[in-house]
């Protein structure tokens, strides 16, 4: 991309970074692409876009990045007959071609890139890329952060991970040739298809069974998660270190029922990007509802949580 301060190293070693999405995740990759390049205006980047299609809109909006920042978003339409050869499987039909979609990245940019950098849409970067591609991994398939807690211990046990790490997949840096010369998207794809209970984050978990011991975990700082529904009451706040912020969880900053103010991060990219005119999206069944029900109560404000739960009470009977 073209800046004041490019440097004739960065110059000639673009960082190729990847997003797997349909049409529901399009705000947040949008969002998350404008705050890499706002942070990273000495640095070459291409963006990769995976998804199913794509409408006139997101397309003009993501040429609309390309103008004002001088960068490349090449945009990959998945193929639906990539999955014919997974069809003999029964539970085939239960899941989307989207939770696949990040298991096609490294096939995709075979003899394109050596390392790409995969990132969930509901990210958001507040620093420089530099120490991350400073991270070798020559010799492993993805450098990723550890999950910790409850979750991972028990992910771990279920899956049986020998190497007793369980990682978080919303942030991969990926060796191409290793990933491809281990056929990680045959093994996760059928490690989910041919699991004998569902995953509780099916692509997530497959990676962890198909790379376990193939993976060097970094700091948390690249992949920081943070719960917005969880931390509403907690006044906790977005590590300053941190690179990568992850709003894991069902809430996310693109909701208007976001009670949480670290969204505000979120919402600053946002005023500056393509999608500045693009409406938050309201809760869209009961259980949002709820949820912003507990939020608004959270947050100190009783009464209109109050209000809303009755709203929740409407819905859910009505839904019946």
């Amino acid at each position: 991309m073209t800046s004041s301060t490019n440097s004739a190293a960065n110059a000639s070693q673009p960082l190729h970074i990847a997003f797997g999405v349909d049409t529901n995740y399009f705000l947040g990759m949008g969002v998350a692409m404008v705050s890499v390049l706002e942070n990273n205006r000495g640095q070459a980047l291409i963006f990769h876009v995976l998804t199913p299609s794509i409408s006139d809109e997101n397309a003009a909006r993501l040429r609309q990045l390309e103008t004002r920042y001088g960068t490349e978003i090449k945009v990959h339409i998945i193929d639906p007959s990539i999955f014919d050869e997974f069809a003999v499987f029964p539970s085939f039909s239960q899941y989307s071609a989207a939770i696949f979609s990040r298991l096609l990245i490294a096939g995709t940019l075979q003899g394109v890139a050596d390392k790409v950098l995969y990132l969930d849409a509901d990210i958001v970067c507040q620093g420089s890329v530099t120490e991350l591609m400073a991270i070798d991994i020559d010799d492993v398939v993805v450098a990723a952060v550890g999950d910790v807690g409850s979750i991972a211990e028990k992910q771990i046990a279920s899956l049986q991970l020998s190497h007793q790490r369980y990682f978080n997949s919303g942030v991969l840096y990926i060796n191409v040739d290793k990933w491809m010369a281990s056929d990680v998207w045959h093994g996760a794809v059928k490690a989910i298809l041919g699991a004998s209970k569902k995953f509780s984050f099916p692509d997530q978990d497959a990676l962890n069974i198909v790379l376990d011991g193939r993976v060097k975990i970094v700091p948390p700082k690249f992949n920081w998660m943070y719960d917005l529904f969880g931390e509403t009451s907690s006044g906790k706040k977005i590590a300053k270190e941190a690179l990568f912020i992850h709003f894991v969880g069902r809430l996310k900053p693109w909701h208007n029922w976001c009670c949480n103010p670290e969204n505000q991060l979120f919402l600053k990219y946002k005023a500056i990007s393509p999608w500045a005119d693009a409406v938050l999206y309201p809760p869209k069944n009961y259980k949002e509802i709820r949820m912003y029900s507990q939020g608004l109560r959270k947050s100190g404000r009783q009464l209109q949580g109050w209000l809303w739960y009755a709203k929740f009470v409407l819905s859910k009977f009505s839904s019946k």
